[in-house]
């Protein structure tokens, strides 16, 4: 597998997740000093023409970064990622799914995390231009805005088990 494809998980210097990166870029943090290895993978290794070094799966910065908050943009994909691409009134999922404005934009419902959930096309038809309550069709959650910690957690396939105490899951 290639270094680009390896991803590893960048901690600030107090340990909070910041990013994700290829293992290429890893590796370039941690020869330039700007890094340290917390985990590696444990069969993997990069080898230079003399030595053998272990590939890392987390790489903790020396430097404490100050990221300013982010700011999670408000986009169909990233709705569908907090929604676990599921319906939020039937929890079908695999389906085509839609964006549903909870309160309607004729009732003066806007574009928001808040009023934006993830539905298949039968229950946005059968909720039609009504708010869930008048529809009796209740979210199964409450759609809030994502942090940047749990977007991270849902745009990663697999997860390695040594990242899940930074992103705050639980182990299997």
């Amino acid at each position: 597998m290639s270094l680009r494809r390896t991803k590893v998980l960048v901690l600030n210097s107090s340990y909070e997740p910041l990013t994700i990166c290829d293992a290429q870029k890893a590796i370039i943090l941690l020869f330039c000093g700007k890094a340290v290895s917390v985990a590696h993978h444990p069969e993997r290794f990069v080898c230079t023409v003399s030595e053998s070094f272990p590939l890392p799966s987390i790489v903790r910065l020396n430097v404490f970064v100050r990221v300013p908050y982010k700011h999670i943009m408000l986009t169909r994909k990233n709705i569908f990622r907090r929604d676990n691409f599921q319906c939020q009134y039937c929890g079908t999922c695999g389906t085509p799914l839609t964006i549903d404005h909870m309160t309607p934009r004729s009732q003066g419902g806007e574009d928001s995390w808040e009023n934006l959930v993830t539905a298949c096309g039968p229950c946005n038809t059968k909720k039609g231009n009504r708010t869930p309550q008048e529809a009796r069709m209740i979210p199964q959650k409450k759609p809030i805005r994502p942090s940047h910690i749990m977007l991270m957690r849902k745009f990663i396939t697999t997860v390695s088990e040594d990242w899940k105490p930074y992103l705050f899951m639980a182990s299997s």
